[in-house]
Formats: structure tokens, C-alpha cells, sequence
């Protein structure tokens, strides 16, 4: 173990002691993994050879002015403090387009830091003094942006194949994380698996690291679909919502290696959300349109 690491992992157990006694009710500081903490000391006692989690977790913020909620959802790269540390807030009482500033002005703001600084408790701080503007003027907001130049963002479509996915808790993982971030798109179970993933940029990127870690190893995106845009993008989504997409299956339905989906099903939904030329990426299969 390098003691950077080292270093890293115990600043990061500190700054999570520091949060918990800040929010001492529980459920206020929800882990993604309940045991995370425990499996980094195992590490730095040298009990655990395997390099642990990533310490994930969402704080709610209540906001005193007006009375609302901001969920402040927290990952740290193992390297932190001296890597970037991933924040993103939302909150149902905001749009998307408000969301957006709302995390450009956090991001801004952490920029700020330098390398070995702790900055969780900073960015709570931060947001409990600087959210309300986002709730109470969302017209003065939106009126100036109305008049200077526009800001120009990613949109990003991501097509991900996968041998197969099954098992529940990882199908619940994908749609949670799915309907968390502001991501469209859908999930196809069984064998192969197939996920698409439409949004900005920096939502589908961390939807793409979430569901990989710690060790999905058969998956890959197999094609990206990019365009720039200085609008919200809801015009470039193919998709309405974040769904799990259910088709019949081949086999016999006791063999999970059997469990073979539908193509064909699948080439039809694709058809009907404009992304037919998608069919051939994936599976190496030209598709034969119903009008020749």
C-alpha cells in the first residue's frame, strides 16, 4: 500500500466522522455501502489485501428558506483529497434546467480547493447558503440567461452490451441509478443484456462508472452518440423516462443460459424509437426492414 494511498483513505475516514457527528440522525448520511468504512480500516490495518469500495453515499439537506430538500449525493475517488471529489445535489423542487446551475455553481465553487483539501463539509456549507437564490428567483434566472450567450452542453447517448444480466439486485441497481441521475433510456434483461443511456454528458458518464464498479467485468458501450446543444436537450431524447424493457425469451426458461431474448422483439422497439442502425453495432447483425 503506497502511503499517498494511505494517507487519502484515513483523510476520507476522518472527514466522514466529521459528517456523521453533523448528522447524527440516522438516515440523514445514507451509505451505498454499509460496510464500506469498515472494509477501508480492515485495509489500512493490513487485514484486507483487496483496495476497498469507494466511499459513496447521499446527505439530505433540509433548507431552512424556503422549506425545501437537497439530496447531495458524494463519491470519493480513492485518491481524494487530492483527486476531484464527484457531487452531485437535486432536489424534486427544481427543474432540470435549474438542477444543471445549481451543480455548475457547487462544481465551480469546489474547483476553488486545492489538492489534499477536504471539502465535503465546504459544500454543504455552500449549499446552505447559496440554494435558496436557486428556488425563490428561478424567473431572474432564467430571464438573464434569456439574453446572454447561451450555454453550450453535451448531449451524449451511450449503447452498452452486456453477456447477460439477471440477477435482481443488480437490475435494481441500474434502475435506481437510472431514475436517480437525469438520464433517459432503458434496460433490457436477460441474455445478452442491452442498456441505453441518453442525457448530458457528465450524467451518463456517471451512470456508466456507477453500474461497472466494483467488478461487472462483461459489459461494454459499444457505441456513443454525441451532439452539442445550448438547449435542455429534451428534444434529442429518444426515450421519455428510465424503464426496464421486458421482452419473451428463447429456452427453457429453468436454464439461465438458455434465456436467450428476443431479437427480433428488440430490432421492433428499436425501430420504433429511431434507432434501428443500432441493431448491426451490437450484435455484428445487418436488420432486415420490414419494407424490402
Amino acid at each position: 500500500m503506497s502511503a499517498s494511498m494511505k494517507e487519502c483513505l484515513q483523510l476520507q475516514l476522518l472527514e466522514m466522522e466529521m459528517l456523521f457527528s453533523m448528522f447524527p440522525n440516522q438516515g440523514e448520511v445514507k451509505l451505498e455501502d454499509v460496510n464500506v468504512l469498515t472494509h477501508i480500516k480492515r485495509y489500512l490495518e493490513g487485514t484486507r489485501e483487496a483496495l476497498p469500495p469507494k466511499i459513496e453515499f447521499v446527505i439530505t439537506l433540509q433548507i431552512e428558506e424556503p422549506k425545501v430538500k437537497i439530496d447531495l449525493q458524494v463519491t470519493m475517488p480513492h485518491s481524494y483529497p487530492y483527486a476531484a471529489l464527484q457531487l452531485f445535489g437535486r432536489s424534486s423542487e427544481l427543474d432540470r434546467q435549474q438542477q444543471l446551475l445549481l451543480n455548475k455553481g457547487l462544481t465551480s465553487y469546489i474547483g476553488t480547493f486545492d489538492p489534499g483539501e477536504l471539502c465535503v463539509c465546504a459544500a454543504i456549507q455552500w449549499l446552505q447558503d447559496n440554494s435558496a437564490s436557486y428556488f425563490l428567483n428561478r424567473k431572474l434566472v432564467y430571464e438573464p440567461a434569456t439574453q446572454a450567450k447561451p450555454v453550450r452542453n453535451t448531449f451524449l447517448r451511450m449503447w452498452i452490451y452486456s453477456h447477460h444480466i439477471y440477477q435482481q439486485d443488480l437490475r435494481k441497481k441500474i434502475l435506481d441509478v437510472g431514475k436517480r441521475l437525469d438520464v433517459t433510456g432503458f434496460c433490457m434483461t436477460g441474455k445478452p443484456g442491452i442498456i441505453c443511456v441518453e442525457g448530458f454528458k457528465e450524467h451518463c458518464e456517471e451512470f456508466w462508472h456507477t453500474i461497472r464498479y466494483p467488478n461487472w467485468k462483461h459489459i461494454s458501450c459499444k457505441h456513443a452518440e454525441s451532439v452539442e446543444t445550448e438547449g435542455n436537450g429534451e428534444d434529442l431524447r429518444l426515450f421519455h423516462s428510465f424503464e426496464e424493457l421486458l421482452l419473451e425469451a428463447h429456452g427453457d426458461y429453468g436454464l439461465r443460459n438458455d434465456y436467450h431474448m428476443n431479437l427480433g422483439q428488440f430490432l421492433e422497439f428499436l425501430k420504433k424509437h429511431k434507432s434501428e442502425h443500432v441493431f448491426q453495432i451490437l450484435f455484428g447483425i445487418e436488420s432486415k426492414s420490414s419494407d424490402s
